[in-house]
């Protein structure tokens, strides 16, 4: 399974402001150290900032801060959010592909939606704060810009 490019920058996000204790970073700031275009961090930015994961405030003073329930939010829900609840296959077919001919009787959408769901199961219990700590801290620090 590969993550959205936008669920890896939203979790590399939160995880970069639960280290910056009281520092703002701007979303260019963000963007900048992720090594992302602008555009890209601010809609996934506006996103988190709509879950209420993040605060973002423009001007003078302003800048990106983690919510508690950012701190604390689960990266198995976060993973969902942003990746979707589709089937990691499309059995179904869309406008543009047909069907799969083995749909009626497969078993590989079953095992698949399985291991699926034991991916979630093991982030679930992983919140911002748990992935952010160790190692991972001090690296997303010194990334730069600094904050």
């Amino acid at each position: 399974m590969r993550l959205l490019r936008s669920t890896d920058l939203a979790l590399r996000v939160l995880m970069r402001l639960a280290v910056t204790s009281g520092a703002k970073a701007t979303t260019r700031d963000v963007a900048t150290a992720m090594d992302v275009p602008y555009t890209h961090a601010a809609k996934v930015v506006a996103a988190l900032q709509h879950m209420g994961l993040l605060t973002a405030r423009r001007g003078r003073g302003g800048g990106l801060a983690l919510t508690e329930e950012g701190r604390t939010a689960s990266v198995g829900a976060l993973v969902r959010a942003f990746e979707g609840e589709g089937d990691v296959v499309d059995c179904a077919g869309t406008a543009t592909s047909a069907a799969c001919p083995l749909s009626s009787a497969c078993r590989l959408r079953g095992a698949l939606r399985q291991a699926q769901e034991a991916f979630y199961a093991t982030l679930d219990p992983l919140t911002v704060a748990d992935i952010a700590g160790g190692p991972t801290g001090p690296l997303l620090l010194s990334l730069s810009p600094s904050p």
